[in-house]
């Protein structure tokens, strides 16, 4: 549940369309600059309660500015004019737009000593041009609830949300209750380490997040906030606090807007550094850059990466298409999940349909390794409407350990969502998640034998006698209704009075001719 009033989700229309008639039409840029912006308030909210800490516990604080005076931090530049006279310019003084462009964006740079943080702040810059939006911008970031808790997670995915409609560059958002779904099927925990190699805007490392807080929270951690809503501060993390903070999540794309979204999506979610990286992770150079990461780094990996057709085989790392011979990425990402898994790690990661039963020996060798060299758990049907309005393709979540053996494999149709299938995506009360998670937990191989059910279990030597085919209607059976029909003569006697009406009826027409 949102927290957000339509108080709120009004003034964030509001500035979005002032962004929108100030020039910068594209979502995606729109949201990167109001991120940056959010992201510099909160930086000096954090810097000013480490200031207050120190001063109460009497211990030396090293904060990110210069002083509670430093021009940089919000509170002090967000009171200046938009703009300075020459004869003022003379005398040293900036006006807000300067002292953002000039001085904070090149703070943001240098932060976590030009560690990851500045690798994706690189290009970071101010593509406000006018004083006045940027005046406008900073009032309204002012007014907005970032510094409470849940709230400011509410707030960045209500941004986020507003790609919906957009749609960006072929790739699309995993709507926030998918995700959340696919966390819960994984549950976990607290000293794994959570990867996602096309991350987009990392929702899915800031759902595991979620996740951790609600399942780590304690009866007195359980804080009410300013709406009512319940707020999990995750007080039983702390002994992990150090591993969640900079060790934990791990992000790649090679959108470099879209990195600095995830980066700061996840700051604005708890997660002070994560590691986020430009890096195209099909290509020869990730084993190069990140060998830890790229191969046999991870516990849990949660992933929708792009189905895009096919690429450049030559820029492919032969250890995926050693594994699978194919340009097609949709299979190759999972070679690559296979790869960066650990022994007994496990993946949930959403597919085309097309993987499930495509006929080419690429496709049947992909899922002969998944379902004969590891641990194939599951495969859980969505419906087709799932990823509207960015497409309306069928897709499948299939969840999976590296290693281990496959004995039975758990299906389950998902026929609804808890929301409409059309291009309005409405809240309907149909929604098969709920049961679908359920199921999955009591999974029984010997009670879950209904080929008419949403669910059922299915044994290996059945998939491979099917040629690894893992469709759910390969082995779903049609429920047979016994249809009961009137005895004949009754039948005979409906069709002679049908006859004479018919007959009647021709009589009158040509009574009239």
């Amino acid at each position: 549940m949102s927290t957000l009033t339509t108080q709120q989700k009004g003034d964030i229309d509001k500035l979005w369309t002032e962004f929108w008639t100030g020039g910068i039409t594209n979502p995606l840029t729109v949201i990167e600059q109001i991120s940056f912006l959010m992201f510099a308030r909160l930086l000096d909210v954090m810097e000013t309660t480490g200031e207050r800490r120190a001063e109460r516990t009497k211990k030396p604080f090293k904060g990110r500015f210069n002083g509670p005076n430093d021009p940089r931090r919000w509170k002090n530049f967000k009171q200046l004019p938009a703009t300075v006279t020459d004869a003022d310019r003379k005398r040293g003084m900036k006006g807000m737009l300067e002292v953002v462009r000039d001085d904070v964006f090149v703070h943001f740079r240098k932060l976590n000593g030009g560690t990851t943080f500045a690798e994706y702040m690189q290009d970071a810059q101010l593509m406000v041009q006018k004083p006045s939006l940027l005046v406008s911008a900073v009032n309204m970031i002012d007014k907005l609830p970032i510094t409470e808790g849940d709230a400011k997670g509410d707030l960045y995915e209500y941004l986020l949300s507003k790609l919906t409609t957009a749609g960006i560059n072929g790739q699309f958002r995993t709507p926030r209750h998918i995700i959340r779904f696919i966390v819960e099927l994984l549950e976990p925990k607290p000293t794994e380490t959570i990867g996602d190699p096309a991350c987009g805007t990392a929702g899915f490392l800031v759902g595991a997040m979620q996740y951790l807080l609600e399942t780590h929270t304690s009866a007195k951690g359980k804080v009410k906030g300013e709406a009512g809503e319940t707020i999990y501060t995750g007080d039983l993390l702390e002994p992990y606090r150090a591993h969640i903070q900079s060790g934990m999540f791990h992000g790649f794309d090679f959108d470099a807007t879209m990195l600095r979204i995830a980066s700061m999506n996840l700051m604005l979610h708890g997660v002070d550094n994560p590691d986020i990286h430009y890096q195209d992770t099909l290509s020869n150079s990730f084993p190069e850059k990140f060998g830890k990461q790229a191969t046999g780094g991870f516990d849990v990996i949660l992933a929708n990466p792009p189905f895009k057709g096919s690429l450049d085989e030559g820029d492919v790392h032969p250890t995926l298409t050693q594994a699978v011979k194919t340009k097609k990425t949709e299979l190759l990402f999972l070679a690559l999940i296979l790869r960066m898994l650990k022994k007994g790690g496990r993946s949930a990661t959403i597919v085309p349909d097309g993987v499930l039963f495509g006929s080419s020996k690429a496709h049947t060798a992909l899922r002969e390794l998944l379902v004969k060299d590891n641990q194939l758990e599951a495969v859980i049907s969505l419906p087709s409407g799932v990823f509207k309005p960015y497409a309306g393709v069928s897709t499948a979540i299939v969840v999976f350990t590296k290693g281990g053996k496959t004995d039975h494999v758990f299906f389950y149709d998902v026929g609804a969502d808890g929301f409409s299938l059309d291009d309005k995506r409405d809240p309907i009360s149909e929604n098969d998640l709920p049961d679908a998670l359920a199921r999955w937990r009591k999974k029984n191989a010997k009670k879950d034998t209904d080929r008419t059910a949403k669910h059922f279990m299915v044994p290996l030597k059945e998939i491979e006698e099917k040629a690894f085919d893992l469709s759910i209607n390969r082995y779903k059976e049609a429920k047979h209704q016994e249809v009961k029909y009137d005895p004949p003569k009754k039948i005979i006697a409906r069709l002679r009075v049908l006859e004479m009406e018919i007959a009647t009826d021709l009589s009158e027409l040509e009574a009239m001719l």
